[in-house]
């Protein structure tokens, strides 16, 4: 994936859960949308570097710009869940991932219960096999450890207990963890911040659903950002 017409700021401080306000290298001060609901504290710290894209020309924003990545321990990190879509299906056609491997994409945002499921996919050979394939982003990695989520996430455990209840209906069920750091060796659930969802994430893997943390680099080339899938990486 390349993401294109970027430019660098400076995070000054997040007056909300979707706006930051940023410097721009005139040391104009601007709004930007923040498209991540996690807490981003390890990441979101004054004057660190930001990669911003101007939006789209609509009179109903109150932002004029919107965050794309931030920059920590020397690399470029995607902090848009606008691209997740996009990222999770350029996998699934690579089929480098052996879960995945056999499937294609039939419906983007697909009604399962009570939520929506960001893939239904089918098999590209037998046409009764259907998967259904929840795709989350991974920001946080400390001592090479992926953890999620950084914030509780009662969204994200509705979302496992749908998919618990898919492999009861015939279904196969996946999570795709799009981890956004490429220093990541091993992924955890963060239980110190959401037992819960570790609590319901052992439970639907031991019952078939594959956990699947996919470990992807970034590159800064002059003002595009560009997202390659790196490896997969194991649930501990």
């Amino acid at each position: 994936m390349i993401i294109k017409h970027l430019i660098e700021g400076r995070f000054i401080n997040r007056p909300n859960r979707f706006t930051v306000l940023f410097k721009k290298e005139d040391e104009s001060e601007h709004t930007a949308h923040l498209r991540d609901p996690g807490r981003l504290k390890e990441l979101l710290i004054p004057n660190v570097p930001l990669l911003l894209r101007k939006a789209k020309q609509n009179t109903k924003r109150k932002t004029k710009y919107d965050v794309i990545g931030v920059y920590k321990d020397n690399l470029w990190i995607l902090l848009n869940s606008g691209f997740h879509s996009d990222l999770a299906e350029e996998l699934i056609e690579s089929q480098i991932v052996n879960e995945i491997s056999d499937y294609e994409v039939e419906k983007r945002e697909f009604t399962f219960g009570k939520s929506r499921i960001d893939f239904l996919l089918k098999n590209r050979n037998i046409d009764e096999d259907k998967m259904l394939l929840e795709v989350k982003g991974c920001t946080l990695v400390e001592n090479n450890i992926a953890k999620f989520p950084d914030a509780p996430t009662i969204r994200g455990k509705k979302h496992l207990e749908e998919l618990l209840q898919a492999q009861k209906e015939n279904y196969k069920s996946s999570v795709l963890f799009l981890i956004l750091k490429e220093d990541a060796e091993i992924f955890i659930p963060n239980n110190e911040t959401d037992p819960s969802f570790t609590e319901m994430l052992y439970l639907v893997e031991k019952n078939g659903v594959n956990i699947i943390p996919f470990v992807f680099t970034t590159k800064l080339d002059d003002d595009e950002l560009i997202i390659n899938p790196l490896k997969k990486i194991d649930l501990k």
